[in-house]
Order: C-alpha cells, then sequence, then structure tokens
C-alpha cells in the first residue's frame, strides 16, 4: 500500500508542476501580445510551438489557456479520488483498519489547486480584451465549477458521531474545511454549522445533482447542534467541534419487508453557507456522517453493531445512500472478521486458517473438513445475522460479538500468548485429544453458549479408556471472580497444554501470587478455588419424610410378624366413639400402598430386632422406654404407609400399647445412633412422649388392641395430638 500512495503522490505532484508551468506560459502569452515588442514576440515564439495551421498569437493564447483549464479539471479529479479514498478509510477504521487520521496532505493539496484557480482567474480577466467573449465566459464557468467543487469537497467530517447512536446520551462529532484559511480569512462573524439527523432517503435525495439540504426535516430532535466555523492558526485549520450533541428522540421511518429497528440507517448532515471570491459566489457546504443505527435500549446494541460492521466492511466509494451488496464472497468476510476481531480485543494475534474453517463450519452450517470447500462461496447478511443457527437460540454474529467481549475484557493476554485455540468445534477437540496422555487440555470457545471459554481436557474411563471432558463454560462474570489461570492451576487433573507444554510454564505469568502471612489490617488471607463436581463424592442423600404421609420403621423389617398397616375397618375398634375424636385415615389396598421403608433402610438406621428385656413396670416411668410391645398372632410381612389429614384428639385420650411385640420389651432411645437426621423412630417417640405428659396416666392402663377383620394388627393413634405437643 505505502507503494501505491507514493506513486499517487508523484503522479499528483508532476501534475501540479504541470499547472504552474502552463500558467506562467500563459502569462508570458499574455504580455507578449499585449506589448507587442519583437522581444516578446521572439520569446513566446521559443517558448511556445505555433500551431501547424498558421493561427496567430491570439488562438494561441486562448488554447493555452483553455489546456491548462483543463489540466487544472483534471488534477483537481486527482485530490477529489484521494477524498475519497480518505472517507472510505475512516469507515473501515470502524471495523478495526489501520488509518492515517491527518488531513494535513489533503489540505495542502487542495490550497494549492486554489492558488493555481486564483492564477488562472487573473490571466482570464486580465487577457479579457484579447478572448472572444464566448470564449472567455466558458473559461470563468469552467473556473467557477472547479472552484465550488474543490470547496464543497473540502468539508469534511473530521471526527465522526458514534455509529451505534443511543437516544438521550451525549456525544461529540466535528467537521473541518480544509479551505477555510484561503477563504474565511478573519472574518468578523464565522458561518454557523448546524447538524440535523436525516434518513436513508434523504441522504438519498442529497446525493442527487440539484440535491440541496435546505429546508429538509429532520428525522431526529438534535440539542446543542449549531457550533460556529473558526479558524486556528496554532493548529493551521477550520474547524467546528460539537462537543454536548444529544438525539432527544427520533422519528422512525417506514420499513422495508422484514427489516428491523437496528438495521435502518439515518445520518447527521453538516450544513453551512459562504459566499466566496470577488465574484460573491454562494456555496452551500454540505457533509454526511457515516451511515449510524439509533437505538433506545441496550439490548439493541449487539444487532446494531451487526448493521454498522456490514455496512462498514463491503460499501463501495461512490454508492447511492446507503447501498450495500446483500451477500459477500466468505473471503471478504474472513478479512471483516479478523479485522474487527484484531481491533476489538486489541492484540496484534489474528485468526487463523482453522479458525476460519470453523467459522465456516457454524455459518453455513456444513461439516466440511476442507478449506478449499467454503473459498468460492459467499455469505448473505440474513446468514450473518438474520438466521438463527441450527440447535441454538442466536445468530451467528450475536454469538462472535459475545466472544469479542469475553476475549477483550478477560482473556486479551491469554489470546496473545497463543494459549487459546478459540474456534474449534467439539468434534475436532476429540480428533485432537484422543490419543494424547491424561490431563492433556486446551481452551476453546464455547459454541452452544453466548460469550463463553471451557476447558476440555482427557480423562480416563473406570474401563480405562481414554475419554474427553468438558468443563462448564466460563462466562465474563466468572472469570472476573477467579482470572482463567488461577482456575487451571486450581484443577490438579489439568498437566499440559496441548500438545504437550506443562501449564505452570505456559499458565505461569497468568498465576495471581499468592498472598503469605497476615495483611496490613491483621487478617489472615483467604481465597476462593475451583473445583470441579464430578471429582468430589456425592452427598448421602438425606431421608426427607413425605408430606402427610407418617409411616414407622421400628426396626422389626427381619420379623414377618410385625404389621404397621391400619386398616379403616379397625377404626371402630381403636377409637370407641365415646372417648374421642376419630381422625380421618385412609389406608392403600396392599397392592397400592406406598411403602416408604426402603428410603430410611440404611445401614446405621435399622434397629436390631432382639431387643433386650426389661422388667420395670408399665406404671413406672422407664429412662429409655419408649413402647410397650405385646405379642399379636396376625401380622404382615412389610410395614405400610399411612396417609393422613389433620387428626383432633381429646384432652382426656391416652395410650394404647402396640401390638407385636412380647410384653415388657422396650424400644430405646440407645438403638439410634447419635448427631443423625431424624428418623420415623424418632418422630413417633416425640409424639408417644408428648402424648403420655398430655394423658397424665400410665401406659399400661390402656386397652390392648383388638385383631383387625382382616387379620393385621395396627398402631392406636389416639394418643397422637399434634396441636398439644410442642416437640412436633
Amino acid at each position: 500500500m505505502a507503494f501505491h500512495w507514493k506513486q499517487e503522490e508523484l503522479k499528483f505532484n508532476t501534475a501540479l508542476r504541470r499547472l504552474q508551468h502552463g500558467v506562467g506560459e500563459t502569462r508570458l502569452l499574455r504580455e507578449a501580445l499585449q506589448q507587442g515588442t519583437e522581444a516578446g514576440q521572439v520569446s513566446l515564439h521559443g517558448l511556445i510551438k505555433t500551431p501547424a495551421n498558421g493561427t496567430g498569437p491570439t488562438e494561441a493564447l486562448t488554447a493555452r489557456l483553455q489546456e491548462t483549464v483543463g489540466e487544472l479539471e483534471a488534477t483537481q479529479a486527482l485530490v477529489l479520488k484521494r477524498i475519497q479514498i480518505w472517507k472510505r478509510q475512516q469507515q473501515l477504521a470502524g471495523n478495526g483498519a489501520p488509518f492515517e487520521e491527518s488531513l494535513t496532505a489533503l489540505q495542502e493539496r487542495c490550497e494549492s489547486l486554489v492558488d493555481i484557480y486564483s492564477q488562472l482567474q487573473q490571466e482570464v480577466g486580465a487577457a479579457g480584451g484579447e478572448l472572444e467573449p464566448k470564449t472567455r465566459a466558458s473559461l470563468i464557468s469552467r473556473l467557477d465549477e472547479v472552484l465550488r467543487t474543490l470547496v464543497t469537497s473540502s468539508f469534511l467530517v473530521e471526527k465522526q458521531p458514534p455509529q451505534v447512536l443511543k437516544t438521550q446520551t451525549k456525544f461529540q462529532a466535528g467537521v473541518r474545511f480544509l479551505l477555510g484559511l484561503r477563504f474565511l480569512g478573519a472574518s468578523a462573524k464565522p458561518p454557523l454549522v448546524r447538524a440535523d439527523m436525516v434518513t436513508e432517503k434523504q441522504a438519498r435525495e442529497l446525493s442527487l445533482p440539484q440535491g440541496s439540504g435546505a429546508g429538509a426535516e429532520s428525522t431526529g430532535e438534535i440539542i446543542n447542534n449549531t457550533v460556529p466555523l473558526e479558524n486556528s492558526i496554532p493548529g493551521n485549520c477550520c474547524s467546528a467541534l460539537f462537543k454536548n450533541l444529544l438525539l432527544k428522540k427520533i422519528k422512525r421511518c417506514e420499513r422495508k419487508g422484514t427489516e428491523s429497528v437496528t438495521e435502518e440507517k439515518c445520518a447527521v448532515l453538516f450544513s453551512t453557507s459562504l459566499v466566496l471570491g470577488p465574484n460573491k459566489l454562494p456555496v452551500q457546504l454540505q457533509a454526511l456522517s457515516l451511515p449510524l443505527v439509533v437505538i433506545v435500549h441496550g439490548n439493541q446494541d449487539n444487532n446494531a453493531k451487526a448493521t454498522i460492521l456490514w455496512d462498514n466492511a463491503f460499501s463501495e466509494m461512490d454508492r447511492i445512500p446507503f447501498v450495500v451488496a446483500e451477500r459477500v464472497p466468505w473471503e471478504k468476510m474472513c478479512e471483516t472478521l479478523n479485522l474487527k476481531f484484531m481491533a476489538e480485543v486489541g492484540t496484534n494475534r489474528g485468526l487463523l486458517p482453522e479458525h476460519f474453517l470453523f467459522l465456516a463450519q457454524k455459518i453455513f452450517n456444513d461439516n466440511s473438513l476442507s478449506m478449499e470447500a467454503f473459498q468460492h462461496r459467499s455469505v448473505s447478511w440474513s446468514q450473518f445475522n438474520k438466521e438463527i443457527l441450527l440447535g441454538r437460540g442466536f445468530t451467528f454474529w450475536q454469538w462472535f460479538d459475545g466472544v469479542l467481549d469475553l476475549t477483550k475484557r478477560c482473556l486479551r493476554s491469554y489470546w496473545s500468548d497463543r494459549l487459546i485455540i478459540g474456534f474449534i468445534s467439539k468434534q475436532y477437540v476429540t480428533s485432537l485429544l484422543l490419543n494424547e496422555p491424561d490431563g492433556t487440555f486446551l481452551l476453546r470457545f464455547s459454541d452452544s453458549e453466548i460469550g463463553g471459554i471451557t476447558i476440555a481436557h482427557v480423562i480416563r474411563g473406570q474401563d480405562g479408556s481414554p475419554q474427553i471432558e468438558n468443563i462448564q463454560p466460563f462466562s465474563t462474570k466468572d472469570l472476573s471472580i477467579r482470572s482463567l489461570g488461577d482456575r487451571i492451576r486450581d484443577l490438579a487433573q489439568l498437566r499440559n497444554l496441548y500438545p504437550k507444554k506443562p501449564k505452570d510454564e505456559a499458565f505461569r505469568s497468568h498465576y495471581k501470587p499468592e498472598q503469605m502471612g497476615k495483611d496490613g489490617r491483621g487478617y489472615v488471607p483467604a481465597t476462593i478455588k475451583m473445583t470441579v463436581e464430578r471429582d468430589q463424592p456425592l452427598p448421602t442423600p438425606e431421608p426427607q419424610m413425605p408430606a402427610m404421609v407418617p409411616s414407622y420403621d421400628l426396626g422389626m423389617a427381619q420379623d414377618p410378624s410385625i404389621s404397621m398397616q391400619l386398616g379403616p375397618d379397625m377404626v371402630s375398634s381403636v377409637y370407641p366413639p365415646h372417648s374421642h375424636s376419630i381422625p380421618s385415615y385412609q389406608s392403600l389396598p396392599p397392592e397400592e400402598s406406598v411403602s416408604v421403608l426402603p428410603a430410611f433402610q440404611e445401614p446405621h438406621l435399622q434397629m436390631t430386632p432382639n431387643l433386650s428385656q426389661m422388667s420395670l413396670p408399665y406404671d413406672q416411668p422407664h429412662p429409655q422406654g419408649l413402647l410397650q410391645c405385646q405379642p399379636q398372632e396376625h401380622a404382615v410381612s412389610s410395614p405400610e404407609s399411612l396417609l393422613c389429614t389433620d387428626v383432633t384428639m381429646a384432652e382426656d385420650s391416652c395410650l394404647n400399647p402396640p401390638v407385636g411385640f412380647p410384653q415388657s420389651t422396650w424400644v430405646g432411645e440407645n438403638m439410634f445412633p447419635p448427631l443423625l437426621p431424624p428418623t420415623e423412630q424418632d418422630l413417633t417417640k416425640l409424639l408417644l412422649e408428648g402424648q403420655g405428659e398430655a394423658g397424665g396416666g400410665s401406659l399400661g392402663a390402656q386397652p390392648l388392641l383388638q385383631p383387625s377383620p382382616y387379620g393385621q394388627s395396627g398402631i392406636s393413634m389416639s394418643h397422637l395430638d399434634l396441636r398439644a405437643n410442642p416437640s412436633w
């Protein structure tokens, strides 16, 4: 590129010298004609070739003036092209391309052409008597057009407004008039520059030959939108800087088809009026900013950036505002993504061909493994940021922008050190790591989440075969709590960064130094460390009581003579109508009964079936006794659960001794290990103790439970008053 710029500069300098030489010849010829001296004529014949048709000096002067004006127009075209290139480079800089912002060289070129214009205008005026009126008028018209074009083209937006512009947010912009020092001078009252928001349609109308921004209706209300255009002698420039612009509101225009608000492009129009030269030539100066997208909420930012990225990358220099291609070659898209990535992250490490292969597979939904398969393909705007990726909930750009943000915020140094492969699929990771030793790992961007990075590493399965494990992706928030390097240090199972670099050697510079000893305030430092859940033993599930389904496990599951189910037909014998209010219980048929016993049959929760015999009488309190037991003839082999509703008991209700144990046999508290979660036996104990206190009578004073018609035994529930027992 430097060679082309030098070549272009050489071409302009040559054209400028030809112009200066042509102006000198024109002056000599005019002076010779006016003086009519022999010496002047001889001198002119030595300088100027006499036309072959024998025309005189007057015709020679006319031809020379026309030739020089033509050269001025051609040289002006070189300057205008260079201005267009500067504008295009400014637009590409929005995507991260390098850009030489200085306008000094362009200003010098414009000023040199204005000097040539002034000299030619003087020659045409001085040779008025020697030229035909029609020829003279034509030359003046051509010179005025050169000046008008040069002046209007030298009014530029030097500082562009943000291309994603949020309402109610202050922003800055600035314009520069390259010929201000030549034409404004020490003007008493500098002209005012005005900033207005215009739609794409209005911008298109302005680009027409007769288009004018005067009277154009603004599509949005901008506050603080007028600034004087002033010369700065120390800076050798003429400019207007808008420091406190604010877009108060925006009028949305009609959109076409499925176009969203984040695809609607606007621009800021900067305009002012001048009167130039001795001829009082009125000139309307207008400069249109780069296209921008107006948003009203931060969640529109991502899609708005996609619109701007596409427009900046693929628009043409002389386009109609703001027309841009709908499809572009994939190679150009790769260049754009690479520029954007390097600029946004702030690194000189760009994307590699392997990365572009993964990106192509993702955007085209094509698992081809050859770069040649995508070399001649084109990508559409729809594929870039309208179509949802297969099996995902986001577009290609939304995913890529999430990677940009994550890398910029948390991973710049890791990427610059080439520690992150990043853009690689799970399938390719498997092919890379499957034959590597245990503990080999690599870092890749998650392709199922926006803005996440994950660690893929080799582990051995129970059968000894290698397996690839992907740790849950880390987000920006995660890495702000503990850095990626420290997380890698925390995991002992990670040993070598792929292919064979020890992790401490690779990531040592990214480890946070550990503080030793107390800090300045006398505190011992604490830190957060990461573990992988798979590496931790699974906690033993704690037994939980089913809601309103009491089941009483007395540790006698091995004794088939024990029954724990209460049938509805037993209610009359267990709850005499005259003694208490009967609670509403419902039993399930044996085939539908829900047994919760297995949940509690852990070895440390089981009671031994052979209980010690105690000799204390029923009416005497026993320090360890819970339940008095009596043999029961009919029993079932397994306890069943009970479904219960609210229980209402009389205050004088008392405890019936349960059936199913030999008389004078007690279930003691010491059968349960200490510090364990309460089992159903504990809950039963608490219920019985509480009711015993409420009843006030001896445990042996209650009648025994009579066998039910079903041949099953049950436990009397008349002693349960849940409301009166504070231990429940």
